[in-house]
């Protein structure tokens, strides 16, 4: 039972991670489509918030707290 929780919390911190990923690369292409003028724009708007979410990352215990906010399952350190 507690392997397939330790499973699960897994699966969720994966897919936690696929959205973060996913909204950074989503906030870049915006930009360089739609915001960026020249190439010198499109190169730094392109940039900048991936470095950005890599920079301002979220820790694993705000990830856990939201992760078990969404779905309930806690990170299997902190089961009692």
């Amino acid at each position: 039972m507690s392997e397939c929780k330790d499973e699960l919390y897994a699966s969720y911190v994966k897919k936690a991670w696929i959205i973060y990923t996913l909204v950074a690369i989503t906030i870049a292409v915006i930009l360089v489509l739609f915001v960026a003028v020249d190439n010198e724009e499109r190169l730094f708007y392109a940039l900048a918030p991936t470095v950005g979410a890599y920079a301002f990352r979220p820790l694993n215990k705000p990830f856990s707290n939201l992760i078990y906010k969404y779905t309930g399952v806690s990170h299997p350190s902190e089961q009692k």
